[in-house]
């Protein structure tokens, strides 16, 4: 690589060596550059060593690294930050743990603060040299506008707003920013990362041609995606209402009379979905957590859904999927019984369809929370996965293969926490009572002998 302007960077001799998109991040002085491309080609990485270097060279610089919500930092930007970009016992890791983490502060004065979306106040109210986004898809446009009247700290030659990203539809606002010109697009390809491919040899390495492989594996827009690095519009989605935009809401206080609703869908290779959803008064669910998860037992995730709902109303109705033993092994182990789903899935499909559209009040009937997953499952992150709910909606995709007549059923992979979200549509459709029925709430069933008392709540 060829030295650097004067300008740019520059610290001690580290193992990182940047590539193609990674070497224009640690370049660009543009005032808002997004670097988009497939998983895995070292983004996140590529952005955060460019933080690494300026808060370094250039005393007193205030950074901050930023999500959607704080919490989905602690797992994913923050990790490769503290295991990959700091050097090992860097006086800046000393403080709290990851998840508690505010600020990294550095001998020269420089700082970098750590935060969300979903606690402006916290970060809003500052002013910095560099702003870092990761995952910027997540964001609503005057959210990113709002960043970048954060950049007037004046520490650095230059300010910036930097980001990264997986493509998503090209109608999103953050590719038609980068068409018109207002933000700087750099492409990264798997090339770039030298875990994944061995410019020596031309070839991807172990590890790379492993995961290349869980790549090709996908469906629907997610292949070209996060294979091919393409922006590209889903074809033959199954819920063509659904709009992040619209259906994604930040956490609030859910009211104690809102009644609650278990829905569970069994797994263990494949996801194990347990969703906790809320009904307000005039009959919109909202879905407030959940568990999506991989490789447990049942038992250890009722364990968890007892840990997690402690002190919370208990639920009008648990609606599981069919399993018999799956089925006994929860109501043991929660002592509560439960009710079987119904599973019309071409039924199912239009009543959750309905309440994504827009009723009479101008608002959708069904939303989940940003955060409503407990934890992300590591493994499903690492092979591109959906890892909560939301994240199926843009895979579901009907299934035009041979033999089947074109959107007769959608494809049977990746529809874990979308079946059990029909499960309850159905339930709701085949006995709705009307508004009433979520002003006052009369469990339709009862805890099994032994419960202890106020378990939930």
């Amino acid at each position: 690589m060829t030295n650097p302007p004067d300008d740019r960077p520059t610290a001690e001799s580290r193992p990182y060596q940047p590539r193609g998109a990674a070497v224009s991040v640690l370049y660009s002085h543009d005032p808002e550059v997004i670097v988009s491309g497939p998983a895995g080609t070292g983004k996140s990485r590529a952005c955060l060593e460019k933080l690494f270097l300026c808060v370094n060279k250039y005393p007193a610089t205030r950074a901050l690294i930023i999500r959607k919500t704080r919490e989905s930092l602690s797992e994913t930007a923050l990790v490769t930050w503290e295991t990959k970009v700091v050097p090992a016992r860097h006086p800046c890791l000393i403080g709290p743990q990851r998840r508690l983490r505010q600020h990294y502060a550095f001998s020269n004065g420089s700082e970098i603060i750590v935060g969300g979306l979903d606690k402006t106040s916290k970060v809003m109210s500052s002013e910095y040299d560099l702003i870092f986004v990761q995952e910027a898809t997540e964001l609503a446009e005057s959210e990113w506008e709002a960043l970048t009247t954060r950049l007037r700290n004046g520490k650095m030659p230059y300010q910036q707003l930097l980001a990264d990203c997986n493509p998503g539809a090209p109608t999103h606002w953050l590719k038609q920013r980068a068409n018109k010109g207002a933000t700087k697009l750099l492409e990264s390809r798997h090339e770039d990362n030298p875990e994944i491919w061995d410019e020596a040899t031309g070839k991807y390495t172990a590890k790379g041609a492993d995961y290349i492989a869980k790549l090709d594996a996908l469906t629907g827009p997610r292949k070209p995606r996060l294979r091919h690095g393409i922006w590209a519009q889903a074809e033959g989605v199954v819920y063509t209402g659904w709009d992040p935009r619209e259906h994604l809401v930040d956490r609030f206080n859910v009211p104690h009379d809102w009644p609650r609703y278990w829905v569970i869908d069994f797994g263990y290779t494949t996801p194990f979905v347990w969703q906790e959803w809320a009904a307000d008064h005039d009959g919109r669910l909202f879905l407030i957590r959940e568990i999506y998860h991989t490789k447990g037992l049942v038992e250890d995730h009722a364990k968890r859904i007892s840990e997690l709902t402690l002190g919370s109303p208990r639920p009008r109705l648990i609606i599981c999927d069919h399993d018999a033993e799956d089925r006994a092994t929860l109501e043991r182990h929660l002592r509560m019984s439960t009710e079987a789903a119904q599973k019309a899935v071409s039924i199912g499909i239009q009543e959750v369809q309905k309440r994504l559209e827009f009723a009479g009040d101008s608002r959708a009937r069904l939303f989940i929370m940003r955060d409503a997953v407990v934890a992300r499952d590591p493994d499903l992150v690492a092979a591109s996965k959906p890892a909560c709910t939301a994240e199926e909606f843009d895979s579901y995709i009907w299934d035009v293969g041979a033999g089947r007549k074109g959107g007769e059923e959608p494809m049977k992979r990746d529809d874990h926490g979308l079946d059990a979200t029909r499960y309850l549509c159905m339930h709701i459709a085949s006995n709705d009572t009307g508004p009433q029925e979520y002003g006052s709430p009369k469990p339709s069933h009862q805890p099994l002998a032994g419960l202890p008392a106020g378990t939930f709540g």
